[in-house]
């Protein structure tokens, strides 16, 4: 194990710092932009329900009562729960000229994180694997059946992936951080995942659901599940959502 002077971890942050100097010069790689959302045309297209109505705990409650729980019940979950974790983690709030703002802050607001959900258990809709459509708040279905196997064994055999009624999965595409803001975009996009993460966990809580965010799993390995290169696209955080056991 090298020491922390001699780490990669370590040397991330060296390369990624911001100095005065550098700043002045306004020397950045030159990276070509990208698109600002991620849309599969060809795939089967879910509307979001967006009349979700009232309920669950307020935001004081919810940061209160947040855990993070591996444990949960055989129910799945409802349509219109899942858009309103995905409004909550994502949802588009706003827009100023073409930028579009939503529930989490990012740099830029450039959004470099997209969400793909593996449905393991839902009463409205197939087991599978989707992308969440943010600017259309709808879902498109990638691949049917139950991906909770495959999940567990790509996550360092964590079997609550499988147990979970979905999983929330998190890619992180740096082109759009990184076409502004250089080695420095690096950095943003992972602040990004982790307030994303939490409007998710926050909002489950208010709903009286259990979840878990997850950050150990083989990138190669998730990315294939995915269908992404590790490149332009890379898996990068993961949660699973489902109901709250009693004890």
């Amino acid at each position: 194990m090298p020491d922390l002077k001699n780490s990669r971890g370590l040397q991330f942050f060296t390369d990624t710092a911001l100095e005065r100097e550098e700043l002045a010069r306004g020397h950045r790689p030159q990276i070509s932009r990208t698109e600002p959302f991620k849309t599969y045309p060809g795939a089967e297209r879910i509307s979001l329900p967006t009349a979700w109505g009232g309920g669950g705990k307020n935001l004081w409650q919810s940061l209160q009562g947040r855990r993070s729980r591996r444990g949960f019940g055989l129910t799945g979950i409802e349509l219109a729960t899942i858009a309103r974790l995905l409004w909550a983690a994502q949802g588009i709030t706003g827009q100023a000229g073409r930028y579009f703002f939503r529930t989490a802050p990012s740099g830029g607001a450039l959004y470099p994180i997209e969400t793909y959900l593996a449905v393991n258990r839902d009463q409205e809709i197939p087991a599978g694997l989707y992308h969440f459509n943010v600017g259309e708040f709808a879902l498109e279905r990638l691949q049917s059946g139950d991906l909770g196997p495959a999940l567990t064994m790509a996550a360092v055999n964590q079997k609550m992936l499988a147990q979970a009624a979905a999983v929330f999965i998190w890619t992180a595409i740096p082109r759009r951080s990184m076409s502004k803001y250089g080695e420095r975009g690096m950095r943003y996009l992972l602040l990004d995942a982790g307030h994303i993460c939490q409007n998710l966990l926050l909002a489950a809580e208010s709903l009286g659901l259990a979840a878990c965010p997850v950050a150990a799993f083989f990138d190669d390995e998730m990315n294939n599940l995915l269908g992404l290169d590790g490149v332009e696209e890379s898996a990068l955080y993961l949660a699973a959502v489902g109901e709250k056991l009693t004890v």
